[in-house]
């Protein structure tokens, strides 16, 4: 079933199509977001603010929040907990 996360500042992401949520500190992680963007499949939802995380999607699709990685982890588990809840009634 299809949930949809808030990546902040209005921007949400579908949580079937996540692989991985990394920082952006580590140099491979942000060659990576170079080459999305030379490739036009990076999403900017930081609202003009710093990048601070990167949601890694199935479709080589690379999208870049403001939100720290904690903070959209902590999101994507507390979604799939209710989904849970809601599947057992």
């Amino acid at each position: 079933m299809q949930r949809l996360i808030n990546a902040g500042y209005g921007n949400s992401v579908n949580s079937d199509k996540v692989i991985s949520v990394a920082s952006i500190d580590a140099a491979p992680i942000k060659r990576l977001v170079q080459n999305a963007k030379d490739m036009g499949k990076a999403i900017d939802m930081t609202q003009g603010r710093k990048t601070k995380s990167v949601i890694i999607m199935e479709d080589g699709y690379v999208g870049l929040s403001a939100l720290v990685v904690e903070t959209f982890v902590s999101r994507f588990n507390d979604s799939s907990y209710k989904g849970k809840d809601e599947e057992d009634e």
